[in-house]
């Protein structure tokens, strides 16, 4: 198999353990709706991993209460969201193995970010996280993943051959697929039901990654 020289990774999930944090307050914003509704954001958050909380909000109020939300009102929700999470992400643990293979290969290979949470607050949570200088770059929504990774090809000139997307949601693999990039299935607690028949390559922290990428010889020390 070919080299790699390119790494996109998503954030949640895949460089902080924060999928829960963020479940939690989506649970918490709509639980003075009653339990029942409140057990359906979660699960749907729970299967569109990596959808924008935009969107998110969006189908809820349609869902549930027939309301199309406003700009305004949209992005009233999603301020609230982000007063509930940001330092439960900023704070939460890392994967295994995260630090130690950017610190390692960080200036053998491209690494950017591609994620669901907004571009500004993502960029908070890197720099306060002490790991801006891994990346080229951190892009996230309003645009989707799909956008960002065509952006990135087109835009750094890169070979889809030997670009790899790490990601632990559905729309991480689909803008793989979207791009015809290599992907990789970081797997955790919350997502083992969705990938249960997943058969690519997977993984549970980076030190299990590294050597599947060194077996495959995707990558090299």
């Amino acid at each position: 198999m070919m080299k790699i020289s390119n790494i996109f990774f998503d954030f949640d999930g895949v460089i902080a353990e924060s999928v829960n944090a963020k479940t939690e307050a989506f649970r918490k914003m709509y639980l003075k709706h009653g339990q029942e509704i409140a057990d359906q954001v979660v699960k749907f958050h729970i299967e569109n991993g990596g959808v924008s909380r935009y969107d998110k909000f969006r189908h809820w109020e349609k869902t549930f209460f027939d309301r199309n939300l406003s700009e305004t009102e949209v992005n009233a929700m999603a301020k609230r969201f982000s007063d509930l999470v940001l330092d439960e992400v900023i704070a939460a643990k890392e994967v295994r193995g995260v630090k130690e293979f950017l610190e390692k290969y960080h200036s053998q290979y491209n690494f950017w970010i591609i994620t669901g949470t907004p571009t500004q607050e993502i960029e908070i949570i890197v720099k306060k996280r002490n790991l801006s200088k891994y990346f080229k770059g951190v892009h996230g929504s309003p645009k989707n993943k799909k956008h960002w990774s065509e952006y990135l090809i087109k835009t750094e000139r890169l070979d889809r051959e030997k670009t790899l997307f790490i990601g632990d949601a559905t729309t991480d693999m689909e803008a793989a697929e979207f791009s015809q990039l290599h992907f990789a299935l970081r797997m955790h607690d919350e997502n083992q039901n969705i990938f249960e028949d997943y058969r690519g390559l997977k993984f549970h922290d980076f030190f299990e990654l590294e050597k599947e990428l060194l077996n495959l010889e995707m990558i090299s020390l």
